[in-house]
Protein backbone atom coordinates (compact mmCIF):
# COMPACT_ATOMS: atom_id res chain seq x y z
CA UNK A 1 0.00 0.00 0.00
CA UNK A 2 0.92 3.39 -0.82
CA UNK A 3 -0.20 6.96 0.05
CA UNK A 4 -1.55 7.07 -3.06
CA UNK A 5 -3.67 4.12 -2.69
CA UNK A 6 -6.46 3.43 0.43
CA UNK A 7 -8.47 0.09 0.74
CA UNK A 8 -11.52 0.22 3.38
CA UNK A 9 -11.85 -3.28 4.96
CA UNK A 10 -15.34 -3.85 7.22
CA UNK A 11 -14.58 -4.53 10.84
CA UNK A 12 -17.64 -7.31 10.31
CA UNK A 13 -15.40 -9.54 8.10
CA UNK A 14 -12.13 -9.60 10.29
CA UNK A 15 -11.47 -13.00 11.48
CA UNK A 16 -8.88 -12.91 13.07
CA UNK A 17 -5.06 -11.57 13.91
CA UNK A 18 -1.29 -13.07 15.07
CA UNK A 19 1.62 -11.06 16.00
CA UNK A 20 4.97 -12.53 15.60
CA UNK A 21 8.05 -10.77 17.13
CA UNK A 22 11.66 -11.14 16.02
CA UNK A 23 13.78 -9.08 18.56
CA UNK A 24 12.66 -5.62 17.82
CA UNK A 25 10.38 -6.28 14.47
CA UNK A 26 7.32 -7.43 14.93
CA UNK A 27 4.62 -8.68 11.88
CA UNK A 28 1.22 -8.57 12.39
CA UNK A 29 -1.11 -10.84 10.25
CA UNK A 30 -5.18 -8.87 9.65
CA UNK A 31 -7.36 -11.42 8.47
CA UNK A 32 -10.46 -10.24 6.55
CA UNK A 33 -13.12 -12.56 4.76
CA UNK A 34 -11.46 -11.45 1.15
CA UNK A 35 -8.14 -9.94 2.46
CA UNK A 36 -4.92 -10.63 4.61
CA UNK A 37 -3.45 -7.00 5.76
CA UNK A 38 0.37 -7.79 6.78
CA UNK A 39 1.87 -5.16 9.05
CA UNK A 40 5.45 -4.59 9.55
CA UNK A 41 6.93 -2.91 12.39
CA UNK A 42 7.64 -1.88 15.77
CA UNK A 43 4.81 -1.75 19.10
CA UNK A 44 2.17 -3.39 16.90
CA UNK A 45 0.34 -4.92 19.90
CA UNK A 46 -1.64 -1.60 20.48
CA UNK A 47 -2.73 -1.86 16.53
CA UNK A 48 -3.75 -5.32 17.55
CA UNK A 49 -5.83 -4.51 20.48
CA UNK A 50 -7.32 -1.40 18.51
CA UNK A 51 -8.38 -4.19 16.11
CA UNK A 52 -10.07 -5.83 18.58
CA UNK A 53 -12.21 -3.39 20.05
CA UNK A 54 -12.71 -2.52 16.60
CA UNK A 55 -11.23 1.12 17.47
CA UNK A 56 -8.68 1.48 14.11
CA UNK A 57 -9.74 3.99 11.71
CA UNK A 58 -7.04 3.85 9.52
CA UNK A 59 -3.00 2.79 8.94
CA UNK A 60 -0.31 4.14 7.55
CA UNK A 61 3.49 3.20 6.81
CA UNK A 62 6.03 5.70 8.06
CA UNK A 63 8.74 6.97 5.96
CA UNK A 64 12.03 5.81 7.48
CA UNK A 65 12.88 9.81 8.25
CA UNK A 66 9.82 10.06 10.20
CA UNK A 67 10.63 7.33 12.90
CA UNK A 68 12.06 9.45 15.13
CA UNK A 69 9.39 11.78 15.78
CA UNK A 70 7.35 9.23 16.94
CA UNK A 71 7.56 8.39 20.75
CA UNK A 72 9.17 4.85 21.98
CA UNK A 73 6.24 2.46 22.92
CA UNK A 74 3.79 3.76 20.17
CA UNK A 75 3.06 1.71 17.00
CA UNK A 76 4.65 2.36 14.12
CA UNK A 77 4.21 0.52 10.57
CA UNK A 78 7.24 0.31 8.18
CA UNK A 79 5.25 -1.54 5.69
CA UNK A 80 2.15 -2.95 4.63
CA UNK A 81 1.44 -5.61 2.32
CA UNK A 82 -2.24 -6.44 1.29
CA UNK A 83 -3.26 -9.93 -0.19
CA UNK A 84 -6.56 -10.50 -1.59
CA UNK A 85 -7.80 -14.19 -0.69
CA UNK A 86 -9.38 -16.19 -3.52
CA UNK A 87 -13.19 -16.96 -2.87
CA UNK A 88 -12.99 -21.25 -3.06
CA UNK A 89 -15.19 -20.82 -6.11
CA UNK A 90 -12.35 -19.23 -7.73
CA UNK A 91 -9.64 -21.63 -7.37
CA UNK A 92 -7.78 -22.46 -9.97
CA UNK A 93 -8.92 -26.09 -10.78
CA UNK A 94 -6.15 -28.60 -12.36
CA UNK A 95 -6.80 -28.99 -16.45
CA UNK A 96 -9.03 -32.46 -16.87
CA UNK A 97 -7.56 -34.49 -19.67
Amino acid sequence: MSAEQSLLLPFDQFAFAELKSDGKAQSLRLVFATHEVTLRGDSLRRIETAMQRMELASLSALAGNQRSLVPDGQPVVTEIAVTEIAAPDKQPQADKE
